[in-house]
This record gives C-alpha cells, structure tokens and sequence, in this order.
C-alpha cells in the first residue's frame, strides 16, 4: 500500500475507533467535559448524541480510558436488547456471579447489593450505552428503573448514552417521559469547520509520523471540508482514499484532483458538485473567488 511511498508508519485514516488517532476537536473537548463535570457532580443521567460519523464511539472509547478509579465501567456497545438482556449484559461487565435461570427480581437484587457494596468501598460504577438510538422502549424503561437504585445522600448508578439524533425522537414518546427528565446534562456532538478539519487531517497525518510538508494542497483540504460536510468518518474515508489516488499516479503530495476523484469513489460525495469543478463558466468563476477567499454562498 502508500506507507513506505509517504513515509507513513501506519494508516492515518482508519476507521475504527483507534484511540491512539484521537484528535481534541473543539466539539469533543465539550463533550469530555461536559461528560466529566456531569460525572462529578454525580448525575444519574447524561446523554450525548451526534448524527452518523461524528465520531460518538471514538469520543466513547476515550471516556473509557479517561475513567480511573474510584469509577468501574460497564459498556454496551449493541444496546438492542430486551430488558431481561440489559440486566444480563451490566452484569457480565461489572462481573456479577448469577445463575441462568435466575428470576429477574433476583437478578436485580444481585445488581442492586452490588451497588451497594461498590458505594461502601467509595467505588462509582457507570454504565455506557453506544447507539442507544437502538433501544427499544421497554428496554429504556427498565434503564430507568436500574437508575431507581440510590441511597438518601447519591446516585448508586450512573448511566452514559451516546445515540444518533433518533433517541430524541424516542424520549419524546409519553411512555418515557420520566426518563426524558431524569437526564439532566446533555450535549451534541457538532460538525467540523474547515479550520477544524484541517487540524484533523494534519494531527493525524502527525501521529503517523508523516514527515512531508504541506501533505495535503489548501485547496485539497477546502474540498475535503465540502465534501465531508465536517464529518469525521467522511473525512477519513476521503482522505485515505485520496491518499491512494496520489500514490497511484507516484506523487508525493495530495491535490485537489485526488480529493474530487475520492468523492467520485464514494457513494455519500458522488454526486456533490464542488465550486472548483464550475470555474469555466461566469458564474464559476465568480463562485471559485469567493470559494478561494473561504466565503460560502
């Protein structure tokens, strides 16, 4: 592949949610920290949604490293469970002894005495819900009777979900409007400026070790911005495979062209019209000045 062409010492636009490649946008620092403060502050419930690519699991998995002791972590990646299965799954990650067949007043007791041991200890356990969008209801009403478990001074659980925009359509349903309440710190994960994607690309580019200069040309980074919509899955899959289009033709550089052949490639930017592709014609040309003073019309 393009390593050893650019020098690379691994791929800088995977996309899985690799830690190592976690860059502090603006949006994900708020969010860490509204995540933080909630979580001192002792809530029982926070909630943080981002619209598809905005890079929630990243943002998930960083919480995860972030959360040392007193804190013990249980994480749900594949919410779409029933109730009984929800109960089930928080206590295989927090390591709860239980039986099969036991009764599920049982098994909430088992959870219940386990909070309570983990609160005597000064421990604080969190359980993080990924693409809490795919819960069904009944499943979210048992979450909120989970968060039912306190004592008269503190929470004895507290719960994290990260979900696409969808869960708000769900919260909004009568049958779980108790929960709806309940969450008291909330954030929303934003879409990246060019200045933001240019960082990204670059801090990536750097924790991969590239030593080239001006990697990437600046009108190659205005389109990525266009292209992706500032969204962070978008711009790794465009910048990995603009990567290609430059080592395919044994360049050294990212060009505008590799960028717009990397849309082409991709099913979500292939039928976008960038400004830059108009030029010939009046209104083109006065579309790219504008484009090339970074004004957007």
């Amino acid at each position: 592949m393009y390593l050893k062409h650019f020098g690379l010492s691994e791929f800088p636009f995977n996309l899985t949610p690799d830690t190592q490649f976690y860059v502090d946008m603006p949006s994900h620092i708020e969010a860490l920290n509204v995540l933080l403060l909630a979580l001192q502050a002792g809530e029982g419930f926070i909630k943080i949604t981002g619209d598809v690519g905005r890079g929630k699991t990243l943002l998930c998995r960083k919480l995860l490293n972030e959360l040392q002791s007193p804190y013990i972590t249980a994480y749900i990646p594949n919410p779409h469970l029933s109730p009984a299965g929800l109960r089930m799954a928080i206590a295989d990650e927090f390591g709860i002894s239980y039986t099969r067949n036991s009764g599920q007043s049982k098994m909430l007791q088992q959870i219940n005495q386990f909070l309570l041991d983990a609160a005597a200890n000064k421990r604080k356990p969190v359980v993080i819900i990924d693409e809490a969008q795919a819960m069904p209801l009944e499943t979210l009403e048992s979450l909120r009777l989970l968060s039912n478990l306190e004592t008269e001074k503190q929470k004895l659980l507290h719960i994290i979900l990260f979900a696409q925009p969808e869960l708000d359509t769900l919260l909004q349903k009568k049958s779980i409007r108790q929960l709806r309440q309940r969450i008291s710190f909330s954030y929303h994960l934003k879409k990246l400026s060019y200045s933001d994607v240019r960082y990204y690309i670059e801090r990536r580019l750097g924790i991969a070790h590239l030593t080239i200069e001006h990697f990437f040309t600046p009108l190659a980074y205005r389109a990525i911005h266009f292209y992706s919509n500032g969204t962070p899955r978008l711009i790794n899959i465009l910048s990995n495979k603009a990567l290609l289009s430059a080592y395919g033709k044994g360049n050294y550089k990212v060009s505008l062209k590799n960028v717009q052949l990397a849309a082409l490639d991709t099913e979500e930017t292939a039928n976008l019209k960038h400004p830059l592709e108009c030029r010939t014609s009046i209104l083109g040309l006065f579309v790219f000045s504008l484009f090339m003073a970074g004004i957007y019309i």
